[in-house]
């Protein structure tokens, strides 16, 4: 299948250290041009280039497709393939991605895969990313031991003993925010052809890992990554990466409030005592 849109870097003449793939609905165009002004915008950090795109897929309605095209044509930030702009298809979204980086951008160091409701600090990420000193078989987020497959058929999580029969899943990284390193992003989307596919995009990733016997490991030795919405204050905001359920408001709140304060000095032990700041909730 096609690209219907993509990017126009040449990742030969311009390598990105950090790309960011933020799935993303075709109607969420307030989130993007958040994100777009502000963690999502190209940047340069420590010398090092960051850069942001879309996945999304498709619907029926012939305008829709043409805001689409128009947008890329304005921003050149779309990655896009014909198949259903839903939910159920974040699996193959995420491997629009995967491919992308595989085909036109291996020369990155690192993948991060996030979305749209997602508040990312890139210059904290970036800071811990040169830290350890690791850009091969990386692969780490909020990492997920042991988490067990949903039987119930009401859930939205939902998971038949024929699509996985296992007992438990094996340890995956939270779809709200994981970093790839470029090599192993490649290897997921190349094992992704053999490993049976499931709609839940953060546990098939899971399971193509796996398959690859790379497994998850922490970037920091205090929690940074949160799939829940991580109260805002400055000090706080500064020493995590991700934050879940975010309006566009609060995005743009809560970056250029961040960024407006980068010189002032907090207290060493902010954070420390936060209660229900873990990363689970």
């Amino acid at each position: 299948m096609n690209f219907l849109n993509r990017p126009n870097i040449d990742c030969n003449r311009k390598s990105p250290f950090l790309v960011i793939l933020v799935t993303s609905e075709i109607g969420q165009a307030k989130a993007r041009m958040a994100i777009r002004v502000t963690w999502g915008k190209e940047r340069v950090i420590a010398d090092k280039l960051i850069v942001t795109y879309f996945l999304l897929g498709t619907n029926l309605w012939a305008h829709d497709r043409i805001v689409v095209t128009t947008e890329n044509l304005i921003y050149k930030d779309i990655i896009q393939k014909d198949f259903g702009d839903t939910y159920y298809n974040l699996t193959l979204k995420t491997l629009m991605g995967l491919e992308w980086i595989h085909k036109y951008c291996p020369q990155s160091t690192f993948v991060m895969k996030t979305d749209s409701d997602m508040f990312v600090n890139t210059y904290y990420l970036t800071e811990l990313l040169l830290k350890i000193n690791k850009t091969t078989r990386l692969f780490t987020g909020l990492i997920k031991n042991h988490d067990l497959p949903i039987r119930d058929p009401y859930s939205k999580w939902f998971v038949s003993k024929e699509d996985f029969p296992g007992r438990k899943y094996p340890p995956f990284c939270s779809g709200t925010g994981y970093i790839l390193s470029t090599d192993v992003a490649s290897q997921v989307y190349i094992v992704s052809n053999k490993v049976p596919f499931l709609m839940l995009e953060d546990v098939f990733v899971g399971l193509c890992l796996a398959e690859l016997k790379i497994k998850p490991e922490e970037l920091h030795s205090e929690p940074a990554f949160f799939e829940n919405q991580v109260p805002f204050s400055l000090c706080r905001y500064r020493k995590i990466i991700t934050s879940h359920h975010n309006t566009p408001t609060q995005i743009l709140v809560y970056w250029f409030g961040l960024e407006s304060s980068m010189d002032e000095e907090c207290p060493d032990d902010v954070g420390s005592s936060n209660t229900g700041l873990d990363g689970k909730q």
